[in-house]
């Protein structure tokens, strides 16, 4: 099995408008008209907000959840916000009409399989959201997928409807057991891989999460991506202000940048134990 390796796209700034946003769950949704991102995206790349108030120095991370035609206005990017935090709460609150300031796509996108073969998505929370794309280019491929979608709770659970009709089966988990098995994504990983036969296993969530899904994939023989989410200061890699321990190709632990080395970075290369 041959896995080609995720190309980054160059990056534009520009003034979006924000089209449409409505909360489904936990989170804001939020349809953006950004020219330039969606003809250059890849399912893992991530888009930079400028905040609009002058004291917030840095910028704010989005995965790019989807990308669909809108009316009027060519292709047009879907972010999922968590409205908690001082960013989050201000993209949230922002209504239809504004203009925001986008940068991107940014980061190392998910390597595709050269061939067909079996892969496993598993995403948690809001960060599901750069799976979904994953799968669609997956399915183009003509590979077997499944997926497990994992959350606190219900509202937190991100469009697991949708992942139940675009992917092959899926294992929905929440840790109050309010919807589908009750428990966390360790505890079901084992059990997915087995099942679905996985060559290669991509991942977005928590650290805790990442972690799991990486060693169960290397116990099994699967070939794992993790899409790793840190404070990116600047998200271009100028900075080196998001630092992952990881172990590089010739055994030597360094540091990447998870902006610019990443965000999608090989499962059995992060040293999980050290990163904070």
């Amino acid at each position: 099995m041959t896995v080609a390796t995720g190309e980054r796209a160059g990056a534009v700034h520009v003034s979006g408008e924000l089209l449409d946003t409505k909360r489904i769950g936990a989170f804001r949704h939020l349809t953006v008209v950004a020219p330039g991102v969606p003809e250059r995206f890849r399912p893992g790349n991530f888009v930079a907000i400028s905040l609009g108030d002058s004291s917030f120095l840095a910028r704010r991370s989005y995965w790019v959840h989807r990308v669909r035609p809108v009316g009027g206005y060519g292709a047009a990017i879907q972010l999922v916000v968590d409205p908690n935090g001082v960013g989050g709460a201000w993209l949230a609150g922002l209504p239809a009409g504004s203009r925001i300031k986008v940068t991107g796509p940014l980061g190392r996108p998910f390597a595709l399989p050269k061939e067909p073969v079996s892969c496993l998505l598993v995403g948690e929370g809001y960060s599901a959201a750069p799976l979904f794309p994953l799968a669609e280019r997956l399915r183009e491929r003509g590979c077997a997928v499944t997926m497990v979608v994992a959350g606190a709770d219900e509202a937190h659970l991100l469009s697991s409807l949708e992942a139940r009709r675009s992917v092959r089966a899926v294992t929905v988990v929440t840790a109050d057991g309010s919807v589908g098995q009750k428990g966390r994504v360790a505890g079901v990983i084992e059990e997915a891989l087995a099942r679905s036969q996985a060559e290669v296993v991509y991942a977005a969530g928590p650290h805790d999460t990442l972690h799991a899904v990486a060693a169960a994939a290397e116990a099994h023989g699967a070939w794992s991506q993790t899409a790793v989410e840190v404070p990116q200061p600047c998200a271009t890699g100028l900075c080196h202000g998001c630092p992952v321990p990881v172990v590089g190709e010739d055994g030597v632990a360094r540091v990447a940048r998870a902006c610019s080395d990443g965000p999608v970075l090989r499962g059995d290369r992060v040293r999980w134990g050290d990163l904070g």
